[in-house]
């Protein structure tokens, strides 16, 4: 597949790809929250959000079933945002689908107001 044809995620999109802080071999599904065309790395570079099963930590983001406009995950899930990384194009594996930009909101909000506490 060319540059060309790949697709590019953008808000909202949630893809499955490398987890760098578990190995090679570990991925996760995660949140783009910012792919901003006519910015350096557009379709290269990805600011995401972690995607959790976890449960049990204080101010993870709940992403219901009415949340996805497409796609979903076999698993319930939860945003945390306090995880944030930045992922290259070439470690997503695939799109696992698309959340209401309610949700990414609310989830982007969570961590402007961890980053201003």
């Amino acid at each position: 597949m060319s540059d060309a044809d790949r697709p590019v995620y953008e808000r909202g999109d949630i893809v499955f790809g490398l987890d760098p802080f578990k190995g090679e071999d570990a991925a996760r599904p995660w949140l783009v929250v910012t792919n901003h065309e006519g910015e350096p790395f557009h379709g290269d570079q990805y600011i995401v959000l972690t995607l959790t099963t976890k449960s049990w930590y204080d101010g993870l983001v709940a992403v219901e079933s009415e949340d996805w406009v497409r796609g979903g995950t076999p698993r319930e899930r939860r945003i945390a945002p306090w995880s944030v990384q930045s992922l290259d194009h070439g470690d997503i594996e695939y799109w696992q689908g698309r959340l209401r930009a309610e949700r990414v909101d609310a989830a982007v909000d969570a961590l402007r107001t961890r980053l201003s506490d």
